[in-house]
């Protein structure tokens, strides 16, 4: 133990969620078999687990590079794919090893109804995200959430439109793990004298719980890899909780934890 002596503890229930567990094994199984995998974007929202998996032979592609490929094999990620891609990858023989979301397939699947039902649509997400690309507002609207957005926002946006007079039909569509975090990092966060939030910047997931921790401990941190971690950061004897995104690996945490106990 260091100088500092801080005493660190990792939240258990933060880490990958199963969509993403689910799109890493199945690269890694073929990985192992191939020796190479083509990843339709980044295959999760945090830069060094990419680059684990691109030392292993993953393979990052972006759509425009889609059309250029015949004959081989193409992960989708967890984020879901438009009927575009698939219309390319069977006009060019290519095999598509699906790890989409079963949570964002469904919400897929609920908005294309709504479409088919010509309902006007209103999506609470990030613009240009995978799972949610898809103002002037109607009078009637359908609400959908992209998975990983906050439940209190999404609540916000409909008891606004409600005080404003669109008639709309709101569907709580984000994932019960994303939501479950909301509710029980609270009691974590409050805790430790310091909060050491590890997550990708690209991470809509990430931004949500990050936001959580802060509302709860105003000093906590948010980090993407270990050599972002500053002793001046800490007070000798801090304790010291760590928190992750769904999109966060448990592998990195646990260098945070290393890496602040020898401060």
């Amino acid at each position: 133990m260091g100088d500092y002596r801080l005493q660190v503890t990792i939240d258990q229930d933060s880490g990958f969620c199963f969509g993403v567990v689910y799109a890493i094994d199945m690269a890694e199984e073929i990985l192992a078999e191939d020796g190479y995998l083509y990843c339709l974007g980044d295959i999760v929202h945090n830069d060094e687990e990419v680059e684990r998996l691109k030392a292993k032979g993953l393979r990052i592609i972006e759509h425009a590079d889609l059309g250029n490929l015949k004959n081989e094999k193409v992960l989708i990620r967890a984020h879901g794919e438009a009927p575009d891609t698939y219309r390319t990858a069977l006009e060019n023989n290519i095999t598509l090893i699906d790890a989409s979301c079963p949570v964002v397939l469904k919400l897929q699947n609920r908005i294309k109804t709504s479409y088919d039902a010509d309902e006007k649509i209103l999506i609470f997400g990030k613009h240009g995200h995978a799972e949610v690309v898809g103002l002037e507002l109607p009078e009637n609207i359908t609400l959908y959430s992209q998975t990983t957005k906050s439940m209190e926002k999404f609540y916000n946006i409909k008891d606004q439109l409600l005080q404003r007079g669109y008639n709309l039909k709101a569907n709580d569509t984000i994932c019960r793990q994303v939501s479950n975090r909301d509710k029980d990092l609270p009691k974590f966060a409050t805790k430790f004298n310091k909060i050491v939030f590890v997550s990708g910047q690209k991470s809509s997931n990430g931004k949500v719980l990050f936001e959580v921790c802060r509302k709860h401990n105003p000093d906590t941190y948010f980090v993407s890899s270990v050599g972002e971690l500053q002793s001046s950061m800490f007070s000798p004897g801090d304790t010291v909780g760590i928190a992750g995104a769904t999109s966060t690996p448990m592998w990195l945490m646990q260098d945070v934890k290393a890496a602040l106990e020898g401060f």
